[in-house]
């Protein structure tokens, strides 16, 4: 299993103001867990077809 920290650092995405925390996740069509639209590493990775789960952890903002 990848981790998520494998996939190199941040890469932020543009800002914008959601109306409440919910607003920042999708459920991507292969992922069972909601996909974190901040973290573009995390888009880019479920976008791709067949992709290997990535493990969760704990990520510090540096």
């Amino acid at each position: 299993m990848t981790k998520l920290s494998g996939l190199g650092p941040p890469i932020k995405g543009k800002p914008h103001e959601p109306t409440d925390e919910g607003d920042h996740f999708y459920q991507a069509r292969s992922a069972d867990r909601p996909v974190d639209m901040r973290d573009l590493r995390q888009v880019i990775w479920h976008e791709q077809p067949r992709h290997k789960p990535l493990k969760p952890e704990l990520v510090k903002d540096p």
